[in-house]
């Protein structure tokens, strides 16, 4: 009743009030807002209609009078005092006034025909009052209009604009070439009046007619002309708070089916909801001055004008051209100047390869003749390393903006053919850029993320980047998406590659608004952009803008497009570019004239000879100036590390002390933790008493030590708050206290730098590739990334294999992300074992042929390789590489195959004696036992890494084998340590050599190791193996298979006969 009465109010149509008022005997009640909270505590005086004590039983008589009107019984003087009372006092209650009810039928009757609650009551005649006058009375209420009209049209208006809201965008004129629907679907949405270009005349009155008289909404067709009062959920009315219905229908048209789509009824937010409407709907809202149609121009003029000025001096050249879509230049240009209007001054882009060259030249503003000169098939490579194709470069740039004379700083970030695999990369290095800056709320750091329509649809890191988008440790609080929708992904038809309507369905799962545009209409790319850019600065969320367009070539411009697309063009080429419609547009309103267009063109031309002239002259190729992330004052002025060495990564013992007391302990008072875990914190705390360290407190002492000295700590990944194993415990949790948390790494020293570690969403692709991002913002950043397992980065190849391997050489980008991967051979089945070590010694790149002769050779090792793969034995040593991955004067990624079984192994310890001053990491682990004072009488000597050594020395030790067998643990196995391992091997002049490996012979180390061994011992010996037989899988998944296994190699390892009769 409640709803039913206030929507008819506020649909009544004039002409329906201005009859209520002439037969109405009271004043209409003034408007009121309801709200259906009861309040007991409330007087009765006080209580709103229909949500006090008396609600429930109006409600019921209500319900009564739906059924059966003259069910309800009439109040007479003569009825029982009783309840003559308690009805008086309910319409009391309800109407606030001390009105006597003759009939709950003529109230309910009113009410229903939109009269307020004090007007729908009307007073009885008192009981002298002849039958006349009852009569009179009653004929009060036949002289309402037809209710059940009246409801029925206005909540068919209502529908109809919502109509619009919903699925305007389904008919929207979108695809400039006038072919394709934007959705896929060339029908019509059934509750929609169009006039749209998708219907012709006939069929639009056809429609008109099925939808109106008798049809869906039920509208006759002279509700055309009749006026109706707006509701408060559109804005097409502007200053008019009523339309007639034909004025309507014209004005919703114009909003939702025009050059612009808006999706956003599926958002779950009213007042964003009324944002959209407002900009959308609001009549002449998308108004140019003559100012900005100019600006629209030139820079219509220069994203053209560059395309064709490459296409005239390098014709025979990819370049991946953006015809078709030059409008994405000013597009672009005004989502950074709103941007900047409101504040942001550091934009970080990322993007595919198309229109890229066009982006680095007038929007990043990189000097025109640096990208001419790469076009230059003489131009010699400068720097170390393969380089990059010119479309997948990257820059840095500070500038002016022109409109808001603001600094602005953009960055585009280097990124490989791999489709959309930057796009977690940008959100991570725009995450750190913001935490740099105490950028909060993403009010001074932004990104900007373009996509191609078949990419943004296809590739699934889209929908896990957006998933990161609302995380608190990883929201940038809003991108601008921008997506390049050429109708067309290489030479599939969109009909062929992807399901959903639109290539931009993936955003709405996090209900970004998504606003389709007519690339062919530049002011309402325009006007959408501003929109975009003005949702971000205001809700500080996603907003995607889809730019409908085409590609006048192929996939590139050595691609024939037409032998699998010939219909579209064809069209195409008979399509008139963008810049001369728009500017015959400008022309016609008077607001440039022909000259001045043409010396605008002319201008700019010249630039472009100007620059391609100089271009000449360059002889050497930098790609260290098309860096995307420089470190100022890391290196020298010329890209160096200032030093060859790496200092002690030792720490006093006064600092391991206190760093293990607060790890043992709850820095905050009042704070109950869970019982196992003060035992766990006891032990700990009996580990520092001893001046022992297990593998967790060796990492709390590297990360401890390290956030004294002022370099912020970031561990990210899946669980590892508390470890996958229960081992970190890095967040305690109140046991009596929701969401109550305490960080106790955060309450180690005064002036300390922040440590965060934040649990990811269950995503490798995503979540790396952000972590990735954010270590490329700051060199004085530890960044680590674990997986639950190491064989779960095997979803996150693609960051490992295009970035974080390759990175350096291609784009001169130095990394120091640390991976840590959990690996070894436990009897867990194949997906729970292997890190895959082999993927990663495979890809590394120093020569197993070759013993490098280098001076500073632990270090200069260090800078030469594109990564660091090491398999710590002891807690020391992983303290020790996390320490030193820091204090290196340069930046190298970091893989560490973690342990499992180690870390509560009761002979996986380490004393603080192999942790204080002087102290460093040790790349080998030589023999120290029986076998090391004799080594002339040693028979054989294993080399291994990792946890099998602790099954080695178990296994030497029960067969008595202690002098006659040496163990040598490799800790760091790349780059491989050749010079120490020589020394180890001509140590034992006539001892066996052999490498053992719990992995199976065609996975773990072997293959990778043993080139390089011979090498150092100039192939004198053959170097033997003891490990698992080849296998597909990387471990069994039976137990008692598992035994059987490993008992084999540890008696190949021990029998010293095994390899005889081997050549």
């Amino acid at each position: 009743m409640f709803h039913l009465r206030t929507c008819a109010a506020k649909l009544r149509p004039l002409t329906a009030s201005q009859t209520v008022k002439t037969i109405s005997q009271h004043k209409p009640a003034a408007p009121r807002t309801f709200q259906q909270i009861r309040c007991y505590s409330a007087p009765v005086a006080a209580e709103p209609f229909l949500s006090g004590t008396s609600s429930n039983y109006v409600e019921e008589m209500y319900y009564a009078w739906l059924e059966n009107p003259k069910s309800v019984h009439k109040v007479r003087r003569s009825t029982c005092p009783r309840i003559l009372l308690l009805h008086r006092l309910c319409v009391c209650m309800c109407v606030r006034a001390k009105w006597h009810v003759q009939s709950w039928d003529i109230f309910f009757r009113n009410a229903n025909a939109g009269a307020a609650p004090g007007t729908a009551y009307q007073s009885p005649p008192p009981l002298s009052t002849s039958l006349s006058a009852l009569t009179q009375a009653q004929s009060l209420v036949q002289a309402q209009p037809n209710v059940d009209k009246l409801v029925d049209d206005h909540l068919a208006v209502q529908s109809l604009i919502r109509a619009y809201q919903i699925r305007g965008h389904h008919v929207a004129q979108l695809d400039p070439l006038g072919i394709l629907d934007a959705d896929l679907d060339s029908c019509v949405p059934a509750d929609i009046i169009t006039s749209s270009d998708k219907l012709d005349l006939a069929v639009f009155k056809e429609r008109l007619r099925l939808l109106t008289v008798g049809g869906f909404y039920g509208l006759d067709e002279s509700d055309l002309d009749k006026v109706f009062h707006l509701p408060t959920t559109t804005f097409i009315g502007g200053n008019e708070s009523a339309l007639p219905l034909r004025e309507i229908i014209r004005r919703l048209e114009m909003a939702y089916c025009q050059h612009v789509g808006v999706e956003f009824m599926f958002i779950n937010d009213l007042e964003q909801c009324q944002w959209i409407r407002r900009k959308f709907e609001t009549p002449g809202i998308m108004q140019f001055t003559t100012d900005e149609k100019r600006t629209l121009l030139a820079r219509l003029v220069r994203s053209t004008r560059f395309e064709e000025f490459l296409h005239r001096k390098w014709s025979s050249e990819k370049r991946f051209g953006l015809e078709g879509c030059e409008v994405l230049i000013p597009a672009l240009k005004t989502i950074i100047d709103k941007s900047s209007e409101n504040g942001v001054d550091y934009v970080i882009m990322g993007m595919p390869h198309r229109g890229r060259l066009n982006v680095l030249a007038n929007v990043i503003r990189k000097e025109l003749e640096q990208i001419f000169c790469q076009f230059d098939s003489k131009l010699e490579a400068a720097d170390e390393g393969s380089g990059d194709v010119k479309y997948h470069l990257g820059m840095y740039h500070r500038r002016i903006n022109r409109v808001t004379e603001r600094n602005i700083t953009l960055s585009l970030v280097a990124n490989p053919s791999h489709l959309e695999a930057a796009d977690p990369v940008v959100m991570g290095k725009t995450k750190a850029e913001q935490f740099y800056c105490g950028d909060t709320k993403g009010k001074k750091v932004m990104s900007i993320l373009l996509h191609g329509d078949a990419a943004f649809a296809g590739q699934g890191i889209v929908y896990e980047t957006f998933h990161l988008s609302d995380l608190p440790s990883y929201t940038t609080h809003g991108t601008v998406h921008v997506v390049v929708n050429n109708q067309i992904g290489f030479t599939t038809d969109p009909r062929m590659a992807r399901s959903s309507p639109y290539p931009t369905d993936v955003a709405r799962v996090v209900n970004a608004p998504i606003f389709h545009v007519n690339a062919d209409d530049p002011e309402a790319v325009v006007y959408v952009c501003n929109v975009a850019a003005e949702w971000r600065s205001t809700f500080h969320k996603d907003v995607v803008v889809d730019l409908v367009c085409y590609r006048r070539n192929g996939h590139n411009e050595m691609d024939e497009p037409m032998f699998t697309q010939p219909l579209m063009y064809k069209q195409i080429r008979k399509q008139k570019p963008v810049l001369q419609k728009y500017a015959e547009m400008l022309i016609s309103e008077g607001v440039v004239n022909q000259p001045e267009y043409e010396e605008e063109i002319s201008k700019y031309d010249r630039i472009c000879e100007e620059a391609h002239a100089r271009s000449k002259d360059e002889k050497i190729l930098h790609i260290k100036h098309w860096l995307d992330s420089p470190w100022p004052g890391f290196f020298t002025l010329e890209g160096q590390p200032r030093s060859m060495t790496c200092p002690s990564t030792g720490l006093n013992e006064e600092d391991l002390a206190h760093i293990g007391k607060v790890a043992s302990s709850v820095p905050v008072e009042d704070f109950t933790i869970h019982g196992g875990l003060s035992r766990i914190l006891k032990t700990r705390w009996e580990l520092v008493k001893n001046r022992t360290v297990d593998w967790a407190l060796a990492e709390y002492m590297a990360f401890g030590s390290l956030l004294k000295e002022g370099i912020h700590i970031r561990l990210s990944g899946q669980d590892v708050e508390r470890g996958t194993f229960s081992h970190r415990h890095h967040v305690l949790h109140d046991q009596n206290v929701d969401k109550r948390t305490c960080i106790p790494m955060n309450h180690l020293w005064p002036n300390q730098a922040p440590y965060t570690v934040c649990n990811s969403s269950l995503s490798e692709y995503g979540v790396l590739g952000f972590e990735l991002g954010f270590a490329m913002a700051s060199p004085n950043a530890l960044v680590l990334w674990e997986a639950q397992f190491g064989d779960f980065h095997n979803t996150a190849q693609c960051i490992i294999d295009q970035f974080i391997c390759p990175g350096q050489a291609k784009w001169v980008r130095q990394n120091g992300i640390v991976l840590l991967l959990p690996h070894g051979m436990e009897g867990m089945g194949p997906e729970h074992s292997s890190a895959r070590p082999e993927r990663f010694l495979q890809m590394c790149n120093d020569d197993p042929d070759v013993f490098p002769k280098l001076d500073d050779f632990d270090v200069r090792q260090l800078y030469d390789c594109n990564w660091i793969v090491v398999n710590c034995s002891t807690p020391a040593n992983f303290f020790h590489v996390l320490r030193r991955q820091i204090h290196l004067p340069f930046r190298k990624p970091l893989i560490i195959f973690t342990p499992k079984s180690l870390l509560r192994h009761p002979e996986a310890r380490s004393s603080f004696d192999d942790m204080l001053p002087g102290t460093n990491f040790l790349r080998v682990i030589p023999e120290s036992g029986p076998a090391a004072q004799n080594p002339d009488h040693v028979k054989r000597v294993l080399f291994c890494t990792g946890k099998v050594y602790y099954e080695l020395t178990r296994e030497r030790k029960a067969r008595d084998m202690e002098p006659d067998v040496a163990i040598t643990r490799v800790e760091q196995l790349s780059p491989f340590p050749f010079d120490l391992l020589q020394r180890e091997a001509l140590k034992y002049p006539n001892a066996e050599l052999a490498w053992c490996q719990e992995e199976h012979k065609n996975q773990g180390y072997y293959d990778y190791v043993k080139p390089r061994l011979r090498t150092t011992i100039d192939r004198a010996k053959p170097v033997w193996y003891a490990g698992r037989d080849p296998a597909a899988a990387p471990a069994t998944g039976n137990k008692k298979t598992h035994l059987t296994e490993l008992h084999r190699f540890l008696d190949i390892a021990f029998n010293l006969d095994a390899y005889k009769g081997f050549s």
